[in-house]
């Protein structure tokens, strides 16, 4: 069976990803896939929304699949990853972009790439399983597929706070932050799905939706904003450190696990988009660091210890916090001239 399935049923053309022993998780053939179809729907007129779910009840997507980025990068060839990002982004920014609704169902684990290929669309559906995070500075990149727009827009810090501690938010978690919109019980998804189907009437969604309730992260916002009230990561830490709270000392020892260099960059990332945001832009200077992340950051590293050794050890290139200085931080996000992300390209 195909790791995706890609269809048009009734008035939806729906894309269905089919990996559910892998999470899910994103390879490069599949990005393509989803890009050619939303390119072959846009001006189809039969088709009148797009639908996106995973088999499998563990995760909508855990990401995408790194084994050949870190196979190809150890080799020396920083091309595919390269390549493989430039590729991604496109879509995700096509996603953000797409003229006709694009609805996401997200069960289960929704991480990185998985976030970037619902989290951009016009309705995303969370239920009781659903557990949405950026967890890329553990392995040394920043948030990327346009995740940091998504941060950088969420209330107070707490974009910063889920940046750079992969912090998993809960459904209304995530719709508080701005990284969903409904909540539907997962047992009515698919009576909701056959609705869309045969009518193409999206507001079908919100006689399937339950009532807003609080979302847990809102007991810790004010603490949050006051810790990550910095604009750099080392002023972020200080204030940690001063503090006496659990929560505090359970924040930093989340963002000491990760990248130094991964963290410090991602708060410097949101800190620009606060002020000048928008999707491309996001993804324009996550590619600045993405570009670099095997040959100058801990990428190769980070997926060492998390994912192919497994040994939870990873040798950053700086042993804290505080040695990564702001000439680091400007080289990762400095522009890239030629090989600048370009998002006008075309299928080949």
């Amino acid at each position: 069976m195909a790791d995706i399935d890609i269809r048009v049923t009734g008035h939806a053309g729906r894309i269905t990803l089919n990996r559910p022993k892998a999470l899910n998780a994103l390879t490069y053939d599949m990005l393509r896939a989803i890009e050619a179809a939303l390119e072959a729907w846009r001006n189809d007129d039969t088709v009148k929304l797009v639908i996106i779910d995973a088999l499998g009840d563990r995760a909508f997507c855990a990401g995408g699949d790194i084994q050949d980025l870190y196979d190809t990068g150890r080799a020396g060839d920083f091309a595919f990853g390269q390549t493989f990002w430039r590729d991604e982004y496109r879509l995700n920014a096509r996603i953000a972009e797409y003229p006709k609704p694009y609805i996401a169902f997200m069960q289960g684990f929704t991480m990185g790439g998985g976030v970037g290929v619902s989290c951009h669309g016009s309705d995303r559906i969370v239920g009781e399983s659903s557990q949405i995070a950026m967890p890329e500075c553990g392995i040394g990149l920043v948030p990327d597929v346009g995740g940091s727009e998504l941060l950088a827009a969420a209330p107070g810090r707490l974009g910063n706070y889920f940046g750079v501690t992969a912090a998993r938010m809960s459904a209304w978690d995530a719709i508080y932050c701005g990284f969903a919109d409904h909540y539907v019980p997962e047992l009515m998804w698919p009576d909701l799905i056959a609705a869309l189907e045969n009518d193409d009437d999206i507001s079908v969604i919100t006689k399937f939706a339950a009532p807003v309730e609080e979302a847990p992260i809102r007991a810790n916002e004010s603490e949050i904003n006051q810790l990550f009230a910095a604009e750099t990561l080392i002023e972020i830490e200080v204030a940690l450190q001063k503090s006496s709270s659990e929560f505090a000392a359970q924040t930093l020892k989340a963002i000491r696990r990760n990248s130094p260099l991964s963290a410090a960059v991602a708060i410097e990332m949101l800190r620009r988009l606060r002020r000048d945001g928008g999707i491309r832009a996001a993804l324009h200077l996550e590619y600045r660091y993405t570009f670099r992340a095997m040959e100058h950051g801990d990428f190769l590293e980070g997926i060492r210890a998390q994912i192919i050794d497994k040994d939870r050890n990873p040798s950053w290139r700086h042993a804290a916090i505080s040695d990564v200085t702001s000439e680091n931080i400007t080289f990762m996000l400095s522009p890239l001239g030629d090989d600048s992300l370009n998002l006008k390209e075309q299928l080949s």
